[in-house]
């Protein structure tokens, strides 16, 4: 194929992970491609913790809301309320922040076109081709070819480029999620059973009929709110899900702004590349947390461990510098990543062990280490005794010995 333009990296998909590679890459000096399907807008809670917004400097103009605390509902409807002492979770609307992460990226030097991706084929020195169809383009006789040292899969948890380079691709299990997204109503114009709208907290609702193997959310973007649900379990109705939801909360008077569905991956992939030229990154690499769901952060870390094999790869020439950037993930989340996925297998299971998950919310030991792992990606190793208390705790709730919402925290465990 003659004349085609060459890239140094492809990076195809232009979400957090995308974007954040093709703007590291750029920065390094490297002539990059960022391929995004326009007019695609994932839907999520839009959650991002401390460590993302100081690690990959988000700025404060991007934070539609500053989350407080989070409420866990049980399904008797008794809650749980998660303050965070001294700090915030930012909020970001993902339509927004994924187009100001392509901007920034552009800012540094990657080239941006609106595609979407179609397959890779091999010139005849065996360099990577990779084929778009333009945003524009109405058939196949208008599809574009370029040249590739290097591609990066950023294309989303049912990935194409997986698909078609990556062996055991296609196995990889998801949740399908769903979300409305409302015009935020005011605090007092929602009093129902469960409370007022909060506008700095989250809502997780551990409710079988809600979510028979995830959890429902009602998350406050600032003027929006994102109210959704996730499922593995196929035929379960999402749509319905939700509707009650807003019912019960009494967000089914609020304007529907928009409405998204998409598959959320379980768990990282056995394998990120193709020993050759192409390596995953963010969704693609199934790089989102069990039971928490929690993706942006590593989405963004994702795409800069990706685009740190492939600069690895560019500067010595060795193909197998690609596969450091699972081995980087899993070395620092990948034991947090199979906890989180023991967690939701158990406590998720039935309503009985739900109620019993919800109460030990209630713990003050326990939100503390939630809150530090879930903002600060670290564990709090210098209060042993914690650790010690909270492995009391749950074996006493694993073996039945301990009832429900027992010693539970009058300060932060109410019931409706």
């Amino acid at each position: 194929m003659a004349n085609l333009a060459e890239f140094d990296v492809v990076v195809v998909g232009g979400g957090p992970a995308g974007a954040t590679a093709a703007t590291d890459l750029a920065r390094a000096g490297r002539t990059v491609l960022l391929l995004d399907r326009p007019g695609r807008i994932k839907p999520c809670g839009g959650a991002i913790p401390p460590k993302a917004i100081e690690e990959f400097d988000i700025p404060e103009s991007q934070l539609v809301a500053h989350i407080h605390s989070a409420r866990m509902v049980a399904p008797s409807d008794r809650h749980v309320n998660m303050p965070i002492d001294g700090g915030f979770v930012g909020m970001v609307d993902r339509g927004p922040f994924d187009e100001w992460l392509r901007e920034r990226a552009a800012a540094a030097g990657a080239e941006r076109r609106n595609g979407t991706y179609t397959q890779i084929t091999r010139d005849h020195d065996g360099a990577a081709v990779v084929h778009y169809r333009p945003a524009d383009a109405t058939d196949r006789s208008t599809d574009v070819a370029v040249r590739a040292r290097t591609v990066i899969g950023a294309d989303g948890a049912k990935s194409s480029v997986a698909k078609h380079c990556i062996p055991g691709a296609k196995e990889l299990p998801h949740v399908a999620a769903y979300h409305e997204i409302v015009r935020s109503p005011t605090p007092d114009s929602t009093a129902t059973e469960t409370g007022r709208f909060d506008p700095t907290r989250c809502d997780v609702y551990y409710q079988g009929k809600l979510s028979p193997d995830f959890y429902a959310w009602v998350f406050p973007h600032g003027d929006s709110t994102s109210i959704g649900v996730g499922t593995e379990i196929k035929g379960f109705s999402l749509h319905d899900a939700v509707k009650q939801l807003r019912k019960e909360t009494g967000l089914d008077q609020c304007e529907t702004l928009r409405r998204e569905g998409a598959p959320i991956p379980l768990h990282p992939l056995a394998k990120w590349d193709n020993e050759r030229d192409v390596v995953l990154a963010g969704d693609a690499a199934g790089v989102v947390a069990p039971a928490s769901g929690e993706g942006i952060y590593y989405a963004l870390l994702g795409g800069r461990l990706a685009a740190d094999a492939v600069e690895e790869m560019l500067i010595t020439g060795k193909s197998k510098a690609l596969a450091n950037a699972r081995k980087r993930f899993m070395k620092d989340h990948g034991r947090v990543f199979m906890v989180l996925g023991v967690m939701q297998k158990f406590w998720y299971k039935n309503d009985k062990r739900r109620e019993r998950f919800v109460s030990l919310c209630a713990d003050p030991d326990i939100q503390e280490l939630t809150w530090q792992a879930y903002m600060y990606k670290r564990l709090v190793k210098a209060k042993p005794m914690a650790h010690i208390r909270i492995f009391l705790k749950d074996m006493g709730h694993l073996l039945g010995i301990v009832s429900p919402w027992q010693k539970a925290s009058t300060k932060n465990a109410t019931s409706s």
